[in-house]
């Protein structure tokens, strides 16, 4: 018999402070969704141009154990985002609307040795420590900052390039001016002898 089978699934609450201490060393599996405004992520608003009321990111999380042969159980977490947020375009400084979709899966281990030796054989499963304070929450933000592109940007030919007039009077000027000619010093001293 599966252990899921047998295990009653507990709701995940919804409220991003309880989203911060979840037992995940139980024997519990868990289910859950919720939406977090972006007010809510510290880390992200620092990134986000402007903030629009619908502009945020659904979540929705869940806890399960496989049956491994001769072992313990594994725990693993998929987590599923979806978001509408607004960055900076670093080519002309507008804003950017982005759309987020993002599906990872976790191994959950229970030490650091035990992440550190995990196998990095699959690229798309991550080791994770459970703990009883695991700070889900944390987890979901890290993920949405993951997932956000390097250099945010519109697409080719969706925007112009930022240009500033900043210095162009001072080259005019300087452009304007004629040097001094080092020499005229020395024709200067010629005379004079």
């Amino acid at each position: 018999m599966n252990r899921n089978q047998v295990l009653p699934q507990v709701a995940l609450p919804a409220d991003p402070g309880a989203l911060r201490r979840v037992d995940l060393s139980s024997s519990q599996a868990y289910r859950g969704e919720g939406f977090l405004a972006i007010s809510m992520l510290a880390r992200l608003a620092q990134e986000i141009s402007t903030i629009d009321s619908k502009d945020g990111v659904k979540w929705e999380a869940e806890t399960y154990f496989e049956d491994s042969p001769g072992e313990e159980p594994k725990q693993y977490l998929n987590l599923a985002l979806k978001g509408h947020l607004h960055l900076l375009c670093q080519r002309c400084l507008q804003d950017y609307p982005l759309e987020l979709t993002e599906k990872r899966q976790f191994a959950l281990v229970a030490s650091e040795e035990e992440a550190d030796e995990y196998p990095m054989d699959d690229d798309l499963l991550e080791p994770l420590v459970a703990s009883q304070h695991f700070d889900l929450l944390g987890t979901i933000e890290d993920e949405i900052l993951l997932s956000l592109p390097l250099i945010p940007k519109h697409l080719d030919g969706q925007c112009e390039a930022y240009i500033t007039t900043f210095g162009d009077e001072e080259l005019d000027l300087e452009a304007s001016e004629k040097p001094e000619n080092p020499f005229n010093i020395l024709k200067d001293i010629k005379k004079n002898k």
